[in-house]
């Protein structure tokens, strides 16, 4: 049996989130911003199998069963919705800063 492989669409706000956190790692150090960038996108990719292994976002002002959650490296937190056969990453989000904004 085949595994059912789902086509992932990374929103234009997603992608603005990213290159703000890693044009900041840039700024230290270059060859970390990339291969934090490349763990990042990884991690994203990998949502193609099985991305309902990840548990629901829970949140009081947001909608139940809305958002997926991915944590990586306890850093970074990646919000996406799964419909049909796609994955919609929406947001990636720099744990160590405030998101209540998100919630609120």
């Amino acid at each position: 049996m085949t595994e059912k492989k789902y086509k992932i669409i990374i929103s234009d706000r997603a992608r603005r989130m990213l290159g703000t956190h890693i044009r900041f790692i840039a700024q230290i150090n270059k060859k970390t911003a990339s291969a934090k960038k490349a763990e990042i996108m990884t991690a994203i990719r990998s949502l193609a199998h099985m991305p309902q292994r990840f548990p629901f976002f829970e949140g009081m002002f947001i909608m139940p069963n809305k958002y997926h959650k991915m944590f990586i490296e306890k850093c970074y937190l990646i919000l996406y919705q799964i419909e049909d056969d796609t994955v919609y990453v929406e947001y990636i989000l720099d744990c160590r800063k405030d998101y209540s904004w998100l919630i609120d």
